[in-house]
């Protein structure tokens, strides 16, 4: 819908009219006659006829309404707009190791690994996360920032689904993760923090120890929700046949309960994709989206189109006031 800043200043409207009906002077007095010199040719100026006045003053009348339109600024008023409000920050930590490749998780009857059912699982929570300010931190010999905090959920989705298996090498840096988690949520310090973990390994890599980096992480109040993917049994192929294992043995699982439960969060274990989604519905439970949001309607300014209309009737009357003395030339 269109609003008016100053709608009061439509009052200048009838101002011409008023001006116009004003009493005028009279002007019949003989000493006031003017004696128009013999010299000039009366019969070759131009006189413009009652019919000749009314464009001109139609367009004055025209302009001048349209300069007072300019002048109450108008403008378009938008459909409301969801702002985010002052919610939580999530950082998510990924990681990238050489065992992430192992196919033992079930996604949509098809056997994938698990960094592609994590993309799936995982890409669907981040965009239920509406209000929270999400960052992407990827990890195997080294972490690495992804996505600082944003509140660009399409773009976190997009990154996650961009990155591959030994972007950052192929051990498992759990430590360097969560410190450079704890490192980017220094920077803001009125939010909840929370630090999604997810790993299949245990800590192989880095120069931060994972208990170094929980002592950080407590110093900042940050609370840590670990979760272990791998499944407990895979059919493995061999020259004796088929065999059962465990994939997920190297998986240290009480190092990610410690961090967990220290921090005041919890430690999950994900063991297909079914699982990973309840994972991350009970995190919907455990930290929960922001209710109260803010809106905001946005103001497109308008005040060009009636000035710019204004400016070009006023050159269009100067040309038909003028277009008689460049015809007689």
């Amino acid at each position: 819908m269109i609003s008016f800043a100053w709608p009061w200043l439509l009052l200048l409207l009838p101002l011409p009219f008023l001006v116009y009906w004003l009493p005028k002077k009279d002007n019949n007095r003989t000493s006031a006659a003017l004696i128009m010199p013999q010299l000039i040719d009366s019969s070759s100026v131009n006189v413009m006829t009652p019919t000749s006045k009314k464009t001109p003053l139609a367009m004055l009348v025209l302009c001048w309404s349209l300069l007072v339109l300019a002048l109450s600024q108008p403008q378009w008023l938008g459909d409301a707009v969801d702002i985010p409000t002052e919610g939580r920050e999530m950082m998510i930590a990924v990681d990238l190791s050489g065992s992430m490749q192992i196919e033992d998780m079930s996604l949509h009857g098809s056997t994938v690994n698990r960094l592609d059912m994590l993309k799936v699982v995982l890409g669907d929570f981040i965009e239920r996360r509406v209000g929270d300010r999400l960052g992407l931190i990827l990890f195997g010999d080294d972490a690495y920032m992804q996505t600082p905090m944003t509140f660009d959920r399409k773009t976190v989705k997009q990154m996650l689904d961009e990155s591959v298996l030994g972007l950052v090498g192929r051990k498992t840096a759990i430590g360097d993760a969560i410190a450079l988690a704890v490192k980017r949520f220094d920077a803001k310090q009125k939010s909840n923090k929370v630090l999604l973990l997810l790993t299949d390994g245990q800590n192989t890599a880095g120069k931060v120890s994972p208990e170094q980096a929980l002592e950080l992480a407590i110093a900042k109040d940050i609370t840590i929700y670990s979760i272990g993917i791998g499944a407990d049994v895979m059919l493995q192929q061999s020259l004796f046949g088929t065999r059962r294992v465990n994939p997920s043995s190297e998986l240290d699982e009480q190092t990610l309960t410690k961090l967990a439960e220290q921090t005041n969060g919890k430690y999950f274990r994900a063991k297909d994709s079914q699982g990973m989604s309840q994972i991350y519905q009970l995190l919907d439970q455990l930290e929960p989206i922001e209710q109260d949001q803010q809106q905001m309607r946005p103001l497109t300014a308008l005040f060009y189109l009636p000035l710019a209309a204004a400016l070009l009737i006023s050159m269009l009357y100067l040309i038909i006031i003028n277009f008689p003395r460049f015809s007689r030339n």
